[in-house]
């Protein structure tokens, strides 16, 4: 079989993605298909044709070679890839008249190619030129790419001696209404007794396992769900398991999402641990868009929680908003964005709404601001960070988002959060506790990943515990 036809065999979803950019339904792909795509390869080149029955696209791109038959392997099925989806998106470009913001780019870290550039020894301005020119891209989001690239690059370097490690609580007090993740409301808190034995049995274990390995912790980070939903002695009991079995790390941060559940009690908890880096997340600060996306606190809340921690001495707070939220227009974005000036976070993250199909907005189909006035508002973001003195440091983007937009974290100089762009990028070891987490093992030579899931049903994560533990030993082993 043809290179070529074989690294394009399993590209459906990919093609879908592109036409996505553009509007178009998922019955294009429904049989007879809207697209054609015709191959062929010389020695030298790929090439490609789509057509639409009414017009067609042709596109060509040199076959990688390296002397590593396993890297070339790898490079020539990206090359191959790459250009079937660059084709189908000249196509579309053409039909419809449409230019997306991030041009072709599908994938959900357009960093990756900024820091390929850069790696290359290209100019920031000769990446941008490149962005603008292969991929599409609005000059304005190459040049994101390349201030984020930068600020990536002067933090220290991942490696495979370091290791992250996640603990996730997956409880709520609500569920938000956009929520796909694994979390469930905390209820009559039954569960947690028996959640926090297990996950000390599994943090006791990673634990060993980290040690084992012969790595060094690099970044911790507690999220969910809402690990400040968790009663006072339960959290005071995780924040000193965190303190005795994962000591050292460059930098820990703990989500304190709902500000309804925060206290002078585990914010005192928190610091005991030294952790200096928290999240309070309105999301919105309009009380009207509050109810409408289930969560159970007011506007006045979060000031009063941010507050708190100040007073409590809490050095460093993160703020997570969203544009693009069921009901709201600019002005209701612009009151979100004065309350963040008014707070003055030390990192703000500027997230567009993404509607998964697992999440409750998605099923109750919600009424949601365009593309135009979802990018309005993500532009005031940006302009509210820059006003704060923070600059962009990682991002991404997601499927089903607002006008194909992105997610973009700012952070005061100094303050950028290790743990947020290793997960972005993808170029770190990961131990991930708790139900719904996902450790994972970098092969950067290999140019592949290795995952262990743990389960996400709280139940079944307290029944195999040992089970995930295991999971973790095996691409994990003794050095």
């Amino acid at each position: 079989m043809p290179e070529l036809t074989a690294a394009l065999e399993t590209i459906r979803p990919e093609l879908m993605n592109v036409t996505r950019l553009f509007g178009l339904p998922e019955s294009v792909w429904d049989e007879p298909v809207r697209y054609r795509m015709d191959t062929e390869e010389t020695p030298e080149k790929y090439i490609i044709t789509f057509t639409d029955g009414t017009d067609s696209a042709t596109g060509e791109a040199e076959i990688p070679s390296d002397p590593d038959l396993r890297v070339q392997a790898l490079h020539r099925r990206r090359a191959a890839r790459r250009l079937c989806k660059q084709t189908l998106y000249d196509l579309c470009r053409k039909t419809t008249g449409i230019h997306p913001p991030w041009g072709s780019m599908t994938g959900v870290r357009p960093t990756h190619l900024m820091l390929e550039a850069l790696a290359e020894g290209l100019t920031p301005e000769d990446a941008i030129e490149r962005m603008v020119d292969r991929f599409d891209v609005l000059r304005p989001k190459a040049e994101l790419l390349a201030e984020i690239a930068l600020t990536q690059r002067k933090l220290p370097a991942p490696g495979d001696r370091w290791i992250d490690v996640y603990i996730g609580i997956p409880f709520c007090t609500t569920r938000c209404a956009y929520c796909s993740f694994s979390s469930g409301e905390i209820g009559n808190g039954r569960l947690v007794p028996p959640y926090m034995n297990a996950l000390e049995k599994e943090i006791r274990g990673c634990a060993e396992i980290l040690r084992r390995s012969g790595r060094t912790l690099r970044a911790l980070y507690v999220g969910g769900g809402t690990p400040t939903a968790l009663p006072e002695n339960d959290f005071r009991r995780l924040m000193a398991l965190i303190a005795e079995c994962f000591p050292g790390a460059l930098e820990y941060t703990v989500e304190a999402g709902r500000p309804d559940t925060i206290t002078r009690e585990k914010l005192r908890a928190v610091l005991d641990a030294g952790v200096r880096r928290i999240s309070i997340n309105p999301q919105t600060m309009n009380d009207r868009t509050l109810k409408v996306i289930g969560r159970a606190h007011t506007a006045a809340q979060v000031v009063e929680a941010y507050r708190l921690a100040r007073e409590e001495g809490i050095p460093h707070i993160n703020m997570d908003v969203i544009a693009g939220l069921p009901g709201e227009n600019e002005g209701d974005f612009a009151r979100t964005m004065e309350a963040a000036r008014a707070l003055r976070p030390e990192s703000l993250t500027v997230h567009t709404l993404a509607i998964k199909r697992s999440s409750r907005m998605s099923l109750e189909n919600a009424p949601l601001p365009d593309g135009e006035m979802t990018a309005r508002m993500v532009a005031m973001g940006m302009e509210t960070a820059r006003s704060l003195g923070l600059v962009p440091y990682y991002m991404y983007r997601q499927k089903y988002m607002a006008g194909n937009l992105e997610n973009t974290g700012y952070a005061l100089p100094g303050h950028a959060c290790l743990y947020n762009v290793d997960m972005m990028e993808e170029t770190s070891h990961v131990l991930a506790m708790g139900a719904g987490g996902i450790s994972k093992r970098i092969w950067p030579e290999e140019g592949h990943i290795t995952r262990a899931p743990n389960v996400s049903n709280i139940e079944e994560y307290i029944r195999r515990t040992d089970e995930m533990l295991e999971r973790k030993r095996e691409i994990f082993p003794e050095a």
